[in-house]
């Protein structure tokens, strides 16, 4: 069993930067892809990134592409995500996800990703 737990959400202005925070337990993140969802008011989950396992490939959603990094430490346990450039449309709870089983390279499908966080809230004011 997995345990996320994510950090780092707050309210900001526009043009203001947020990094989340999402620490794992129960089981070593090294050899799994993590991902980063995130849900906006009466709108369904939708994909932010994700991170290949080697952490040498990423892949964002056209939306925050170029302002937002994904990034992970092995060593903690930890992956984060680096959020530039705020817009008022990126206000929404985030996930932090983690699938079952191994697979390589980033996936973007919410139905890969087994273990969920409980979600911390961002909130970009304009």
């Amino acid at each position: 069993q997995v345990q996320l737990v994510e950090s780092g959400g707050g309210l900001v202005q526009a043009g203001n930067s947020l990094r989340l925070t999402c620490a794992a337990s129960g089981r070593t993140i090294s050899y799994y892809a993590m991902g980063w969802f995130r849900q906006a008011p009466g709108k369904e989950h939708e994909f932010v990134g994700a991170i290949n396992w080697g952490g040498g490939s990423t892949s964002y959603s056209d939306s925050v592409k170029g302002r937002f990094t994904i990034s992970r430490d092995d060593a903690k346990n930890t992956v984060y995500l680096q959020m530039n450039s705020l817009k008022p449309e990126d206000t929404a709870v985030y996930y932090c996800t983690a699938p079952q089983q191994r697979w390589p390279g980033v996936r973007s499908e919410q139905s890969e990703y087994h273990y969920w966080g409980q979600g911390t809230q961002v909130t970009v004011s304009s």
